[in-house]
């Protein structure tokens, strides 16, 4: 890995260069983004600005780089950070130099940034508590991280399509939908792996295919070669519309793509060579007797010791959190955060009093599972999005706590900005993606409605869209929603499996 990163530092130079190319308008957006992509950032809506993306396996921020990301956003006056349902950290509104600047300095703690975007394998995603969930399979963390870097070892030496994404999932709670990815592993109660792939959500959203059964963990990297080889062999290089793994089953079949993946495996196992055994993340930390007890705060497996949940509304902290956890788990043994798919935040191996502290420099999170509704970061941001779905989402929280409902008679929802489903719309109880409704002849900054989604292994399903709401009318649709489910007392949960028709009649009445 220290040759590898030796490498992308050489290839900074040739960033650099594009970049200030790219503000000096010597190249088109368009251009920079095909190239700056493969560095892990792009220009945000507009020209005037970057983002970039660091590269969390597994979603794990250890203590050091913490550090790093709050001594940054210091230096730099970094004045928006992004928690990603990709398990990563964005940085946004970076001028040219601060983003070569911190790209550079994040390899030295181990954060790589390259490939965070365009045609290449993307952020490597884990179930958050891995390691430390009462009641998971095994430890999947250590594959994440071995697959990880042998991604990153060959992002150089391949050219594919389009992204690919690699996860692991602990239990059957599925939280990084390792069952509908380009590529997932599932644990199973035997300490082996059942393996999916060429699923994904977006356009065209598909389940994926479950090529393997079984499988030794040791053997992972063969299948991620394997999928490698089946997407180069079969992607569509020609249509960047249907470059994406989950085309394969509309071209191949679905038996057909089964067949073709397994004769890739085939040959790659012929060749040996990738067999691993990663070691074992070890908590020995222990309990001293202290306990906390709290919505937020997770007894882990580890006897007397807890992890605490922080959400930002919308996976926006305030750029000055990360400098405060830090202070507050500085000098805590063995405690680390993980990011979740969901935009939550997990820090672990805490006791008891640590749990206790660090709930109270959480403080200033979600209140409730509404609360705790996800949203990507939307077109103010992004160059492809329609809607302003961090602004959606905010007027709506805004709108809900006039009233102040029971915790869960709203649950959380899930924002895109446009199809692309970077807020997972398609997997939410309640989602909305993006778009625009003509109404009078004007057109109006309009949501998709989607409805039933689910993500738990065995019960997946797409949420069914039913009509498009207009912006502007979605706060007062979860205002009547919420004065109906709690005029029952119920969960929300508990009133839609109870008449899922109530749903509709309300909705029926905002919807185009």
């Amino acid at each position: 890995m220290d040759n590898l990163i030796r490498e992308f530092k050489e290839d900074l130079m040739e960033f650099r260069e594009m970049t200030d190319k790219f503000y000096a308008k010597e190249i088109s957006m368009k251009e920079y983004k095909g190239f700056s992509g493969g560095f892990g950032s792009y220009a945000q809506k507009g020209g005037n600005a970057s983002m970039l993306r660091l590269r969390l396996p597994g979603g794990r921020l250890t203590k050091d780089k913490l550090k790093f990301v709050a001594d940054v956003i210091a230096e730099y006056g970094v004045d928006k950070a992004h928690f990603t349902t990709c398990q990563t950290i964005q940085l946004h509104d970076l001028e040219a130099d601060t983003v070569c600047a911190i790209m550079e300095k994040a390899m030295d703690v181990g954060i790589i940034t390259r490939g965070g975007g365009g045609d290449f394998p993307r952020n490597t995603m884990a179930s958050p508590l891995s390691g430390v969930e009462k009641g998971e399979y095994f430890d999947v963390i250590p594959y994440v991280e071995a697959v990880s870097d042998y991604l990153m070892g060959i992002i150089k030496t391949v050219k594919m399509p389009r992204k690919l994404k690699v996860c692991f999932s602990n239990s059957p709670a599925n939280e990084p939908h390792a069952t509908f990815r380009d590529l997932g592993f599932v644990a199973r109660p035997d300490g082996t792996f059942d393996v999916y792939s060429a699923g994904g959500l977006g356009n065209n959203a598909r389940m994926g295919v479950k090529v393997a059964e079984g499988t030794d963990p040791a053997e992972v990297l063969y299948y991620v070669q394997a999928m490698v080889d089946t997407f180069v062999a079969y992607g569509n290089y020609e249509n960047r519309a249907k470059a994406r793994t989950r085309y394969m089953q509309e071209t191949l079949g679905t038996d057909g793509y089964k067949e073709a993946y397994l004769e890739k495996l085939a040959a790659v196992k012929a060749k040996g060579n990738l067999t691993i055994h990663p070691e074992i993340i070890e908590v020995t930390k222990a309990g001293d007797g202290s306990t906390a007890f709290g919505k937020r705060i997770t007894g882990q497996k580890q006897e007397g010791l807890y992890a605490v949940a922080y959400h930002p509304v919308g996976g926006l902290p305030p750029v000055t959190k990360f400098a405060e956890l830090y202070d507050a788990i500085r000098d805590m043994e063995q405690v680390e955060i993980r990011i979740a798919p969901d935009e939550t935040i997990y820090v672990i191996n805490l006791t008891g009093d640590e749990a206790k502290k660090v709930e109270t420099v959480t403080a200033d999170g979600a209140q409730n599972l509404f609360e705790t509704s996800v949203s990507c970061i939307g077109s103010t941001i992004c160059q492809v999005g329609l809607r302003d779905s961090q602004g959606a989402l905010a007027s709506i929280i805004e709108e809900v706590r006039k009233h102040d409902f029971a915790d869960g008679v709203l649950p959380r929802i899930h924002i895109s900005g446009c199809t692309s489903s970077c807020g997972t719309h398609q997997i939410g109880t309640l989602g909305f993606h993006g778009g625009a409704k003509r109404v009078n002849n004007v057109a109006e900054p309009a949501f998709t409605f989607h409805v039933n989604g689910c993500d738990v292994q065995g019960q997946e399903r797409f949420g069914e869209p039913w009509g498009m709401m207009l912006q502007k009318e979605m706060p007062a649709f979860f205002v009547e929603l919420g004065e109906a489910v709690q005029a029952e007392e119920l969960t929300f949960e508990e009133w839609y499996a109870k008449d899922p028709e109530k749903l509709r009649k309300i909705a029926e009445k905002y919807l185009y």
